[in-house]
């Protein structure tokens, strides 16, 4: 909407210095809006992991009788699944990454990002691992904002917590 009005008052300007000045009044909008974006997000992500971070010292400290601790499972019936596939998971990863918030001498930039994905298909306890500190807060903050929930993976006929590995690629182009 913000284009189209941008856009409205470039085409009825016939001065091309006032063009030009409009033209720039627009691109400097759009970068402190995506800074604005990026900071949201990022406070998001803070939220999301102290959150988690909280849930597991409950956990900890609610926990008076000592209980085997569960095996993890190795063999599932049906592994965890994104709606349309990994390849649609990918897709919408990159149209969420931000990559105004990316900095980086290197050209290609790769992590790995691992998570869960919890029984009722919830991503939780994310944590990309690459040589990007940039990069890596930015795929996270992309996997904690996917639109769809995972199908979850199955064992015996259950729903189960399932531990997701997803690499990631950018090649940065001047």
């Amino acid at each position: 909407m913000l284009g189209q009005e941008f856009k409205k008052k470039f085409d009825a300007e016939t001065n091309n210095f006032h063009k030009a000045s409009i033209r720039n009044d627009y691109l400097l909008f759009m970068q402190k809006m995506d800074s604005i974006e990026n900071v949201a997000l990022t406070a998001v992500l803070l939220k999301t992991k102290n959150l988690e971070d909280l849930g597991r010292l409950r956990i900890i400290k609610t926990s008076s009788t000592p209980e085997t601790p569960a095996v993890p499972t190795v063999a599932t019936d049906k592994a965890a699944d994104y709606p349309g596939g990994i390849n649609e998971l990918r897709k919408e990863v990159s149209n969420l990454f931000y990559l105004g918030g990316v900095y980086s001498e290197i050209k290609t930039i790769k992590a790995n990002v691992a998570f869960i994905v919890e029984k009722d298909g919830t991503i939780t306890t994310v944590e990309a691992q690459g040589d990007n500190f940039t990069f890596n807060r930015q795929a996270e903050i992309a996997l904690y904002s996917v639109s769809k929930k995972f199908f979850p993976a199955i064992v015996n006929g259950s729903p189960v917590r399932y531990r997701f590995r997803l690499p990631l690629t950018m090649k940065l182009e001047e």
